[in-house]
């Protein structure tokens, strides 16, 4: 199948259409859940998710912590459908994110944490799934039918229903102001396609690389990882900057490939300082940027649009890592639509 006939690619394009649907959209169930975190006074929230979900949990760490003052947390499933413990929820909002809404370990967190009396919710492409059936509150993210296997408009949807949450309970305008931005941004980044394609083209051979991302984008590092991985086969491991310099970085060797998540934003001077160590080590730097500085230092380039705030940026920090994947799968070779060993909607216990 040629690239720009696929699924995923159709899908991929949809994404500012998706953006500019939901921030435009009623927010009457994103805005109830805001009040009632507040008037419930909630102390601490718990996301269950898996896979993509789990990367949209990531970024959730980050922006309520950063905005909101509130302590996230991921939850470990297993230790309620496998090893049988009942833990206590007292004082959290206890989150479920996930595209279909179908897995059983997650419906069962929240199905446990709603029997106790907490407070649940759930952000979901499908609201009236299982998931859904145990959330006092329900953010619908209004992806449209997503059906290729690789999941991308439904996470970045989920990061823009995160970042609506946020600005709801932060009570700012200006955070709701800045989410307008993101669709054209989204569109702006589709220019880049034909050197996108050209650095798949050079990075055919490629078998082992890492991502790493700092802060807000610490989640795209994950996300950048898994799309790689399911997508192309490639073995790519994800980092923060600070835990890549704590030991990981003994495997940069001459070529060896390092994706760096770094828009504009307060982690600059420190990805530049894990640049410096990269190229003191022959590594290959691929920058995913809009700041001048890293993009001059990196040996290929995947260009971000300038002007939007760090805290959103891992919106639109994903989309060149999208097309970058699939473009691979492509020259690769690869079932753009169906990698191999997996299904749409996968349930685990």
């Amino acid at each position: 199948m040629e690239i720009q006939n696929s699924i995923l690619n159709k899908e991929i394009h949809e994404q500012p259409e998706v953006f500019e649907r939901l921030i435009y959209a009623d927010h009457t169930h994103i805005k109830a859940l805001a009040k009632d975190i507040r008037e419930k006074h909630i102390k601490y929230i718990l996301i269950a998710a898996r896979g993509t979900s789990d990367n949209a949990g990531r970024y959730a760490k980050y922006v309520l912590g950063a905005f909101n003052g509130l302590v996230v947390a991921l939850a470990a499933p297993s230790l309620s459908s496998i090893y049988e413990t009942i833990q206590n929820y007292e004082g959290a909002l206890v989150l479920g994110i996930s595209q279909s809404g179908k897995s059983p370990d997650i419906v069962g967190v929240l199905a446990e944490a709603q029997k106790q009396g907490a407070l649940t919710a759930c952000i979901t492409n499908e609201p009236d799934s299982d998931m859904a059936q145990v959330s006092h509150h329900i953010i619908d993210i209004m992806a449209g039918a997503e059906k290729s296997v690789a999941a991308t408009k439904t996470y970045t949807a989920q990061l823009t229903a995160i970042a609506l949450l946020s600005a709801y309970l932060a009570q700012s305008d200006s955070m709701l102001e800045e989410l307008k931005k993101v669709p054209l941004a989204a569109n702006s980044i589709f220019r880049h396609e034909e050197e996108i394609a050209q650095l798949a083209e050079r990075y055919r051979y490629m078998k082992h690389c890492v991502t790493i991302g700092r802060g807000f984008n610490y989640s795209t590092a994950f996300e950048l990882a898994l799309k790689l991985k399911e997508t192309t086969y490639t073995i790519a491991e994800p980092y923060s900057s600070a835990d890549f310099l704590h030991g990981p970085v003994a495997m940069v060797e001459d070529g060896f490939p390092v994706f760096v998540i770094a828009p504009t934003g307060k982690m600059i001077p420190l990805m530049d300082q894990m640049i410096a160590t990269i190229h003191q080590l022959k590594g290959e730097v691929i920058a995913i940027s809009d700041n001048e500085l890293i993009l001059s230092r990196a040996h290929s380039l995947l260009p971000l649009p300038i002007g939007l705030p760090e805290w959103l940026s891992p919106i639109t920090a994903i989309i060149p890592g999208q097309l970058f994947v699939m473009n691979l799968a492509g020259t690769r070779g690869y079932p753009i639509d169906t990698p191999r060993s997996l299904s749409k909607v996968t349930e685990t216990k």
